[in-house]
């Protein structure tokens, strides 16, 4: 298995016309007929039988598939930074959480499972990370520099670490703590990084010196919410798109080779001109490519190439103090949350992109843990229900677990059919089996050591990381990997 991902970790192209053949997402199960065009920087592009190609990440193929693609080609080892299992940005691959990894622990002994090391610098705020064959990148605030990081996950010590810009934790700190919220983006062997007060940095993943650098705030008119700028960077094709908020430009796409503006969004402005917090994600509908972004008061949707208003739908999260999740996309179906008593809405899109709801309730109320889907059935923590399972179709509850370890700002993912739900409290986490049938939990442990430098109203927020056979924890400057394979 290992020589067959690291064969897909290298960039080729197929030229040939190929006959269709039948694909199946791996976490789904979602078969399509499609034929291939080409794998090029571990994407997967596929053409329906109506003439449109979307494209898929590798790793969120069926193995069968996996294998198929390797055989077409006779290529050479990968080199220490193509190679593996990877996790490039926010929520993983395909930004859902769930992880590509097969093979793993489905119960850990009373100490959870083996930890293989201990990282104390990664400066504090609560990033998230990402990996790319050997290397695990994150950012941190270290005294008042914002600082990316890159460490080794074979031995758990620092590659190199760069300065990309100052920290004055004023204006965002609000009593929770100071430092980055924003997860690193990588791609093409480059690093994209978001500060708490606007800074976007592309720097080069290898050596960490900086390509190119935009400001939010002062290039783009932008306007965080009051936590700071909080999402990840979304990297798609030759365009890094982000949302800076404001009134001139809520959503702008830039290349990302030298963060030069290709188009500003139009055709919508946002309720409070607040940027929110979730991250871009992409949608293949209609024909054409199209980037979903969550504001306060609407989830929009924008044509991938001009930035034009495709469709919005109306959302009451500007009753809450935060709009965090990222939505899920799904074929024709998007699922958006918020937390602060608003709940969730399932949102489908017809052939004229016209969108229309298909429910809206208040128990999965998802206030920055995220959602899961597998199958039909989606997964969150949930305020004041715990760790909850709804029906995808129906938005109906199919069951819900309350207790010390699951709260309202758990944060979860999703690897090998088993959730791993982190509590924010105390920093617990439980191994739960991913199934409608009920709640059952074959592990639980407490992550050792923990930050003393987290504010005394912070809490471990930050989402677990799963590729490669390990998991990946951190709270502040410490981020711990543990080996969860069998």
């Amino acid at each position: 298995m290992k020589s067959t991902v690291a064969l897909l970790a290298i960039v080729f192209a197929l030229t040939a016309n190929l006959s269709a053949r039948s694909w199946k997402q791996a976490a789904t199960g979602k078969v399509i007929e499609a034929e291939l065009v080409k794998f090029e920087d571990g994407k997967v592009h596929l053409k329906l039988a109506d003439g449109r190609i979307g494209q898929v990440d590798v790793t969120s193929l069926s193995l069968e598939d996996q294998e198929y693609i390797a055989s077409l080609e006779s290529l050479p080892a990968a080199t220490p930074d193509e190679g593996g299992s990877n996790w490039p940005q926010f929520r993983g691959p395909n930004h859902d959480g769930i992880s590509p990894d097969t093979g793993l622990l489905s119960e850990w002994p009373e100490e959870g499972p083996q930890k293989l090391w201990v990282f104390e610098g990664a400066g504090l705020g609560y990033s998230g990370m990402s990996v790319v064959g050997d290397s695990l990148f994150t950012l941190g605030t270290q005294g008042d520099k914002l600082t990316v990081v890159c460490v080794g996950i074979t031995n758990g010590e620092e590659v190199w670490s760069t300065e990309v810009g100052t920290d004055d934790q004023s204006g965002y700190n609000v009593g929770w703590g100071h430092g980055p919220r924003s997860t690193p983006t990588i791609a093409d062997g480059k690093v994209y990084v978001l500060g708490p007060k606007g800074l976007l940095v592309c720097l080069d993943a290898a050596e960490g010196s900086t390509v190119w650098s935009k400001n939010l705030v002062d290039d783009f008119g932008g306007k965080s919410g009051g936590w700071g700028f909080s999402e990840s960077p979304f990297v798609d094709g030759d365009k890094v798109v982000i949302g800076p908020g404001g009134s001139d430009s809520p959503v702008v796409a830039l290349n990302k080779d030298n963060g030069n503006t290709i188009w500003k969004a139009s055709g919508f402005s946002v309720g409070g001109s607040k940027a929110e917090y979730a991250t871009v994600v992409a949608l293949d509908l209609n024909g054409r490519r199209q980037y979903l972004r969550l504001f306060n008061d609407k989830l929009v949707s924008l044509d991938s190439e001009t930035g034009d208003l495709l469709w919005s739908t109306d959302w009451p999260g500007g009753q809450s103090p935060a709009v965090i999740p990222t939505p899920i996309a799904d074929g024709d179906e998007i699922l958006i949350a918020s937390g602060y008593g608003v709940g969730s809405k399932l949102v489908k899109i017809d052939a004229d992109n016209q969108p229309s709801d298909v429910w809206q309730e208040k128990t999965m109320k998802v206030k920055h843990g995220g959602m899961i889907k597998k199958g039909d059935y989606v997964y969150g923590s949930s305020e004041g229900e715990g760790l909850v399972c709804l029906e995808w179709k129906s938005g109906e509850l199919a069951w819900n677990e309350k207790g010390q370890f699951f709260g309202s700002t758990d944060s979860v993912a999703l690897a090998d059919g088993m959730l791993y739900v982190l509590n924010d409290q105390t920093g617990t986490l439980s191994l739960v089996k991913a199934s409608p049938d009920g709640f059952e939990q074959t592990g639980q442990f407490t992550m050792d050591p923990q930050s003393d430098q987290r504010h005394q109203k912070g809490k471990v927020w930050t989402y677990p990381l799963l590729v490669g056979g390990k998991l990946f924890l951190t709270d502040q400057e410490i981020i711990i990997c543990y080996d969860i394979s069998k």
